[in-house]
């Protein structure tokens, strides 16, 4: 899947930590999706559920907050995601209030499914990898490092984590390095 959206100039900074999930969708909301992805059959328990929600509102808050460095490229994000996104922009009244309104970026969001063997031919590893490791740092100036509620849900991250055996906090760092 791909993020694709209109290049305005990357959103103004802001001051202050980034909005909830709950304060971005509003309490109905949220409340709404939660169940709705706890009520599938062999669902994960709700504090997963709700981290599943809350990661994926963190996609979008990145996506519309820069979309000069991150529109177009593939879905660095799980499946489950994925899926929360498709339901979000299902509810399409809210979903445009949502991109238009509470997502910093002020412009809406849209979703383009590509298969992944598609994505493969186009860019090749390095360049799907370079994309993957770009959330990185803008994720951790964001909402801070990565967390262990969080990990299960960022593919790249997972990957740096359960196979290079990087630990958060070396996952962290490399954030700050490629800020620097």
């Amino acid at each position: 899947m791909q993020t694709s959206a209109p290049h305005p100039p990357a959103a103004p900074a802001t001051t202050g930590p980034a909005p909830t999930a709950e304060e971005l969708l509003g309490t109905d909301l949220h409340d709404e999706v939660v169940r709705h992805f706890a009520a599938k059959p062999d669902a994960p328990d709700l504090p997963y559920v709700t981290h599943q929600v809350r990661e994926c509102l963190r996609y979008l808050y990145l996506v519309s907050r820069h979309p000069d460095r991150l529109a177009g490229l593939f879905l660095p994000v799980e499946q489950d995601i994925d899926e929360i996104w498709h339901y979000l922009i299902l509810q399409t009244r809210e979903y445009r209030e949502l991109c238009e309104q509470r997502l910093p970026g002020g412009h809406f969001i849209h979703h383009r499914s590509v298969s992944y063997d598609a994505y493969q031919q186009e860019p090749g590893r390095e360049t799907a990898a370079e994309e993957a490791l770009r959330w990185i740092p803008l994720y951790t100036a964001a909402f801070g490092p990565y967390d262990e509620d969080a990990l299960p849900h960022w593919t790249v991250v997972r990957f740096l984590h359960e196979v290079l055996e990087l630990s958060l906090t070396e996952i962290a760092a490399l954030a700050d390095a490629s800020a620097g």
